[in-house]
Parts: C-alpha cells; sequence; structure tokens
C-alpha cells in the first residue's frame, strides 16, 4: 500500500529535496528551460523527437530518455512543452499517462485549450491519481533562457504550491485559478499581444510612407498612450531590424488567438475585433508558410495592403 503523506509533508518535500523532472519537448522553449532546471539541482530526464536536442541535454548534465514515457517513469513531475492539446492528448496516449506515477504531477506549459485542460485533469485524476497543472508562460525565448517569465499557473491551491519552487526558477509564477486557468489567459493574452502587434504595424507603416521616421514615431508611442509591448520589444528587437526571430512562430501565435476567440464563443460572447485579427492572421500565416515567425506580419502588412488597395 502506498505510502500516505500530509499536504504540508508533500509541499516540503518537493521545496527541500532536488526533484525529478521529466521534461518532454526540448524545443527553443523547452530546451533553455530545462536548463535553468538542471542549474537549480533537479535531475532533469528529457524527451524530444530531435536527436539534437537530447544530446544538449545530456551535454549540459540531465538524461536523454528514449520515449516520454521513459523519462516520466521515475518523475515527480512531468513537464509538458508541447504546442497544442492535440499533441499533447496524442503523447499520453502514446504510453505516457500509463507511466505517470500515482501522486506525481503533470505540468502542461504549453498552450492548450482550457475546456479540454479540464476534461484531461478530472481523467488524470479519476484514472491515475495524477494531478495536472496548467501553466503556460509569456516572455519568449529571451525570457526562458534569462528565467524571466510571467507563469500563470492553474490547478487546485495543493497542487500549485507544490510545483511553485520549481517554476520559481524559470520566472515569476502566478496563480491564476482552477485548472485550465492558466491556459484560458494565455490564449487571450496571445489575442491582444497579436492585435497589438498588427495595429501597431499598421500604424507605424502609415506613418513611415507620410514620411515619419520610425524610430522617432516609436520613442513618441513609447512615452505616449499608444504604447504596447509591440511598440516596446517586437518593432525595436525584431522589425526594425529586420530579423525577424523572436523564436515564436507565426502559426502558434494564430493557434493561441483562435484558442481564445474558441473561448469566448463557448463563454457565449462576442469577439468581434479578435475574429477579425484571427482572419488576418491567417492571410498573413498562408502568405508567409508555416516557418514564419510572428513578428514577419509586420513586412506583410504593406504587400497585404497593396493587393487589397
Amino acid at each position: 500500500m502506498p505510502e500516505i503523506r500530509s499536504e504540508s509533508e508533500d509541499i516540503a518535500l518537493i521545496d527541500m529535496q532536488a526533484t525529478t523532472i521529466a521534461f518532454i519537448g526540448l524545443g527553443n522553449m523547452g530546451a533553455p528551460m530545462a536548463q535553468r532546471l538542471l542549474e537549480a539541482g533537479h535531475r532533469v530526464i528529457g524527451y524530444d523527437t530531435s536527436a539534437d536536442a537530447l544530446r544538449v541535454l545530456s551535454e549540459e548534465g540531465g538524461v536523454a530518455a528514449s520515449s516520454a514515457a521513459s523519462a516520466a517513469s521515475d518523475a515527480d513531475v512531468t513537464v509538458l512543452m508541447l504546442p497544442n492539446s492535440e499533441v499533447v492528448e496524442a503523447v499520453l496516449d502514446s504510453g505516457l499517462a500509463a507511466a505517470l506515477k500515482p501522486g506525481s504531477i503533470l505540468m502542461d506549459m504549453g498552450s492548450s485549450e482550457p475546456l479540454r485542460t479540464r476534461a484531461l485533469a478530472t481523467k488524470l485524476s479519476r484514472e491515475r491519481s495524477v494531478e495536472l497543472v496548467d501553466a503556460p508562460v509569456s516572455g519568449g525565448v529571451k525570457g526562458a533562457v534569462a528565467g524571466t517569465l510571467t507563469i500563470m499557473v492553474g490547478g487546485r491551491e495543493y497542487s500549485v504550491a507544490r510545483v511553485t519552487p520549481i517554476l520559481e526558477r524559470l520566472g515569476r509564477p502566478v496563480a491564476v485559478g482552477d485548472v485550465g486557468a492558466g491556459h484560458a489567459l494565455k490564449a487571450l493574452n496571445n489575442l491582444l499581444s497579436a492585435t497589438h502587434l498588427l495595429v501597431s504595424s499598421e500604424a507605424l507603416h502609415v506613418g513611415a510612407r507620410f514620411g515619419l521616421d520610425p524610430e522617432i514615431m516609436l520613442d513618441v508611442i513609447n512615452a505616449s498612450s499608444g504604447r504596447s509591448g509591440s511598440t516596446q520589444s517586437k518593432w525595436p528587437d525584431f522589425v526594425l531590424p529586420q530579423t525577424y526571430d523572436s523564436g515564436f512562430a507565426l502559426m502558434l501565435m494564430l493557434k493561441d488567438m483562435r484558442i481564445a476567440t474558441g473561448l469566448a464563443r463557448q463563454m457565449g460572447l462576442p469577439s468581434l475585433l479578435g475574429e477579425e485579427a484571427v482572419a488576418q492572421w491567417a492571410r498573413a500565416s498562408e502568405a508567409l508558410g508555416p516557418s514564419a515567425d510572428h513578428t514577419e506580419i509586420a513586412r506583410w502588412i504593406p504587400d497585404e495592403s497593396s493587393r487589397r488597395l
């Protein structure tokens, strides 16, 4: 019969001991996050379909697993950094769910659909005695490397308390509600971010064509009421230098936007501007292709305007 601990004892266990963490998904975001957990003294067992990602993890002191299931079989906490609910559910169905230890925590740090996350949490609790916490992040690759991510955490208070010391190694965790709340807030945040970038880019291109200097425009806007993350970071860091290398794909931004507008429909509320932004981003995605960085929408706008005028 498994040992039974009080909730306070379980929290202390996570606080005081180096935790074994399975990390599934070692891409642009996952790789630096796993590295920070290794640097914090945790044992990290990783899995990714990329042999190069596994090699890098091994070189940094982690353990490369042959499958998601083998990575998680001995883990106290299993982190998923995967692109969407479909992939999360497919990976779980491929053997990961059966490998999770009863009493362990599964932490979905990607961008999944809030209501599907809630349904999955109920299923894992009932069938595996596993707690699900959703903890999507904002801050991009730069934030993942620096450990300055904003982490939107959804889950039972007890489960959130257990993983908070781990998340603090990655950035600033904020408890936002019950299971699914993190995924809901992440999608809504990205709908705002995408809409800001779209309209900021339209305004800046108009000003440039009129003859205004984009750098002067940004300086004034960022000291005025029109400022946003797009004018303060995305345009200066990725658009003006024409590098378009934020590390976050346009197709992933579009996916998050659709989660947000889909949630609005499920809640019986309109999202008129959001739906129009989704339509614009969908056209950009079709034109720029699946490998495009999300900041490339700024260079797509003048071409699209020329076609439509």
